[in-house]
C-alpha cells in the first residue's frame, strides 16, 4: 500500500461520513476525468457535490490527497480483479493466463478511462500517478511467474517481473484508451498475451532441460 498522504484527514468511521466522504471522492474522479485534475478546483468539486467546502476539508486537506485516494482506489481494483482472475485459471496455458490478466486489467482502465487519462496527465504535477502500478502489481506477477515456471533464480524472476509488467501494462494502457475501440483493444491484448506468453514458454523450456 502507498504511504498515507501528508494532507489526508482522520478516515470517517460512521456510515454516513463514509458515505459523504466517498460522494466527494466520486464527484472528484467525474470532475478530474472531465476537467484535468489542474483545472478542477476544491470549490468546484464542493460545489458538484453539494456540499460546503468546509465540508470537503474536513476530509480532504487539498485536491492532491484526493487525487492520492482515486489513484489507490484504482489500484486495489486492479489488484483485487488480478488475483481473482489469477485464482480462477488453474492449469491454463500461459497464453490464457496472460490474456486474462490483461483482460481485467484493461477492464477496470476502460471503465475509468477519463479518470485515467487525467491521472496520467497529472504525473507531472503531483508525486503520484500511473506508473505506481508497476510496484504495486510486482508481487502479485512474481508468484505468476514462480507458478508458471516453478521455484527458479530469485534475480532472474525479478526481472522477469520487471519486463512482463511493464511490458504488459503499456500495451494495456494504450489499448484502454478512450478512441480504441472494443475490436482493437482485444486483437491488441490477444498479441501481447501471445508474444509475452512465448517468452513465457521458451523459459519454461529452458527449465525442463
Amino acid at each position: 500500500m502507498p504511504p498515507k498522504a501528508a494532507g489526508e484527514r482522520r478516515r470517517p468511521t460512521q456510515e454516513r461520513a463514509k458515505a459523504t466522504r466517498e460522494h466527494i471522492l466520486d464527484t472528484a474522479a467525474k470532475l478530474f476525468g472531465e476537467r484535468g485534475i489542474a483545472d478542477t478546483s476544491t470549490n468546484r468539486i464542493a460545489t458538484a457535490a453539494g456540499v460546503s467546502i468546509g465540508t470537503v476539508y474536513r476530509y480532504f486537506t487539498d485536491r492532491s490527497v484526493m487525487v492520492e485516494e482515486l489513484l489507490r482506489r484504482l489500484l486495489e481494483n486492479v489488484e483485487r480483479r488480478f488475483s481473482q482472475r489469477v485464482f480462477g485459471l488453474g492449469e491454463k496455458p500461459s497464453e490464457d493466463v496472460i490474456t486474462g490478466i490483461l483482460e481485467v486489467i484493461a477492464d477496470e482502465l476502460v471503465e475509468n478511462a477519463l479518470l485515467v487519462r487525467a491521472l496520467v496527465a497529472g504525473v507531472q504535477f503531483y508525486n503520484s500517478g500511473i506508473p505506481e502500478f508497476e510496484p504495486r502489481l510486482r508481487l502479485l506477477v512474481k508468484v505468476l511467474v514462480i507458478q508458471l515456471l516453478g521455484p527458479g533464480d530469485d534475480h532472474e524472476y525479478d526481472v522477469m517481473t520487471f519486463v512482463l509488467i511493464n511490458t504488459g501494462f503499456a500495451a494495456v494502457l494504450r489499448a484502454s484508451a478512450l478512441e480504441v475501440d472494443s475490436k482493437e483493444r482485444a486483437e491488441s491484448i490477444r498479441m501481447t498475451a501471445r508474444m509475452m506468453a512465448a517468452w513465457v514458454d521458451a523459459e519454461l523450456a529452458a527449465v525442463k532441460k
